[in-house]
């Protein structure tokens, strides 16, 4: 049941105003009053500053939404909020969206509109609504970030390691240095202050905002300052941008469950959701080359794909992707289809096993035209597509997610897509997208100290495909796979951290790229994954995170609770206190552990299990080889 309490506070300290011979000073609060957003008009220039529990985070920044105009404060308006939503999937299954909210309605020049801002108790953000009318043809929505001098930084990198930690210098030198091939930050800029709190600078809610290329951010040149732009192509209509966001923890996990992101999104435009089914896919790309104990060689054929499905029918897996090469060659309206395989005779054995196919699609291949693409998709029986290479067009991408909407498919997109910030609330058939390092992208090596970076920055942005969970690690390092790492011995982990990763990541579609025979040598490690419920989640929270170094993170559905830690290559040990389990209840736990003799490098495989009771208030040291991991499924035994 959703619970609202709408109402206007003019007097009650939401929207505090005084005025000055250079301009009105304006404020807004978040409801537990730790973050205040100032504003003032000082010269017919829209600054901002920033306040965390009285310290000034945020200096005197430029808000602009047309180069040069002068800016005039028309009136002001002050709204708190306080509901409560339920998300079709996600991390949590309700949702408080809890804010106040500054509304100024302004003049640029002639040009009208309004600023909205919003202060919630974990982050803020901002929002330029132009009316109707005549409007400059070169708009610009700029940001400007003034942020704590000495601050260290993080920011994705596309299929490579994230860049970070990095001082103010180092981040200049690297964009001075790949201009040429026109590197920019990208979003989440991740912000480490000099007290060691956290901030994300990224935007929400591109959904409502047409006409418009993604937020990039770039430096000024001087230590901690940073602008955001988005160049707009306006109509004479009412244009909204994006939501500006900036969030707030005191750990740098704080920032992955932040719900003030999707908080801002446009609700769902479905009217229908049932049809969308988050879940486990197995997938055939990293499997080419493998070669099971009964000689069996995996490749792009139909015995191969209907081992896949014989496991996931085994096993609960509700779906299996199909990759590239199903096809030859694509015209408009029309596929030519590999003669490797009967994709015909796969539809078919899928459809008796019940289990749910995915199917690839890359659009360097050939135009077929998404009109057809869709519905040709949905009439082979589909469940989803993997849209591959779809570039940085927000328009484009958007259409994409309404048409395969339309044919109730689930659209995860590959390689470099649009971030699409909270698209999950909007349209929650945008199940996953691999805007991160996904696991041998490229062939390249991946490291422990990449996951852990792009679990706590890239997934900032929401669910992503990073194609966790190998377990025949030795085989993939040792070169016997087609499509493996091109230097052997170069990818690092642990199957036990394998296993933990495909929790930590969030997602709506978790895929596993490994072989149904590798899975099923190691069944009882297996039995995790296989348990652990996707993106149908209750409740998530990060307990231990820190950059380089480690993550633990812990979700719950209904009563159970899985538990996935992984640490660098430094290997440790991390104490995980149980205080947020039920009292009075006696749990059952199941380990899945690296030993003494696990290493990522020379022992990848070694695990152990073992059982055990827990109640609430226990405190479980846990042990990560280097390199390795720590899985815990907890569930209630009985009341006592």
């Amino acid at each position: 049941m959703m619970r609202r309490h709408l109402f206007l506070l003019p007097l009650m300290g939401v929207l505090l105003s005084t005025c000055s011979k250079e301009g009105k000073l304006l404020s807004v609060h978040s409801p537990d009053d730790s973050i205040q957003i100032v504003f003032s008009d000082t010269a017919g220039v829209l600054e901002y500053q920033l306040l965390w529990h009285g310290e000034k985070i945020v200096r005197p920044s430029v808000l602009s939404i047309t180069p040069n105009a002068r800016v005039k404060i028309v009136k002001t308006k002050g709204v708190s909020k306080d509901t409560t939503w339920h998300p079709t999937w996600g991390q949590q299954s309700s949702i408080r969206d809890h804010y106040n909210e500054l509304q100024l309605e302004m003049d640029w020049d002639g040009v009208g509109g309004k600023l909205l801002a919003r202060a919630y108790d974990e982050g803020v953000a901002f929002r330029f609504v132009l009316h109707a009318g005549e409007k400059p043809t070169d708009v610009i929505f700029r940001c400007e970030y003034d942020l704590p001098k000495g601050s260290n930084y993080y920011t994705p990198a596309g299929e490579n390691e994230p860049l970070g930690p990095v001082n103010f210098s180092e981040l200049t030198d690297f964009l001075q240095e790949n201009s040429r091939r026109k590197r920019r930050i990208s979003v989440p800029l991740v912000v480490e202050s000099p007290d060691q709190s956290f901030m994300a600078l990224l935007e929400s809610d591109l959904y409502a905002a047409s006409g418009i290329k993604p937020m990039r951010l770039d430096t000024s040149g001087v230590d901690g300052k940073f602008q955001a732009i988005n160049e707009v192509g306006l109509s004479e209509k009412e244009w909204t941008s994006p939501w500006r966001v900036i969030l707030l923890g005191k750990m740098a996990g704080d920032l992955v469950v932040n719900t003030v992101p999707i908080n801002l999104a446009t609700p769902c435009q479905l009217e229908d959701t049932q049809w969308i089914k988050p879940g486990k896919t197995l997938w055939d790309w990293r499997v080419h080359g493998y070669t099971a104990a009964d000689g069996f060689v995996y490749g792009i054929n139909t015995e191969s794909y209907k081992r896949f499905i014989d496991f996931a029918a085994e096993n609960g897996i509700e779906y299996f992707l199909i990759d590239d090469a199903w096809y030859t060659h694509v015209s408009p309206g029309h596929f030519e289809l590999s003669d490797k395989l009967d994709l015909e005779a796969v539809i078919d054995y899928a459809a008796e096993k019940e289990v749910e196919l995915l199917l690839y699609y890359d659009r360097r291949h050939g135009e077929y035209g998404d009109d057809e693409l869709f519905p040709y998709y949905q009439s082979l029986g589909m469940k989803g597509i993997k849209y591959g290479f779809m570039g940085s067009k927000v328009d484009f991408s958007r259409q994409a997610i309404q048409k395969s909407a339309q044919s109730q498919l689930l659209i995860d997109f590959h390689d470099g897509p649009v971030p699409f910030t909270g698209i999950r609330r909007t349209y929650p058939n945008a199940i996953t997208r691999e805007y991160c390092h996904a696991q041998q992208d490229s062939r390249r090596a991946f490291t422990p100290e990449s996951f852990i970076k792009m679990a706590l920055i890239n997934a900032i942005t929401g669910p992503l495909d990073m194609n966790n969970g190998n377990f025949d690690l030795t085989g993939i390092n040792s070169g016997l796979r087609q499509k493996g790492p091109r230097k052997t011995n170069s990818y690092f982990s642990t199957v036990t951290a394998e296993a933990a990763r495909t929790l930590i990541i969030f997602s709506g579609l978790v895929c596993i790229p490994d072989a149904p025979e590798a899975y099923s040598a190691k069944a009882d490690l297996f039995e995790f994954i296989q348990k652990m419920p996707v993106g149908k989640w209750d409740e998530s929270r990060i307990l231990h995170s820190k950059m380089d170094e480690y993550i633990t993170t812990a979700r719950r559905h209904g009563k159970e609770w899985f538990i996935g830690s992984a640490y660098s290559q430094q290997g440790g040990t991390l104490d995980i206190k149980l205080d947020f389990l039920e009292e009075g209840v006696e749990y059952k736990v199941t380990y899945y552990e690296d030993t003494e003799a696990t290493h990522c490098k020379t022992n990848p495989e070694a695990y152990r299990i073992r059982q055990g009771r827990l109640k609430n208030g226990d405190v479980i040291k846990t042990v990560m080889a280097p390199g390795g991991g720590h899985c815990m499924w907890i569930r209630p035994s009985k009341h006592y």
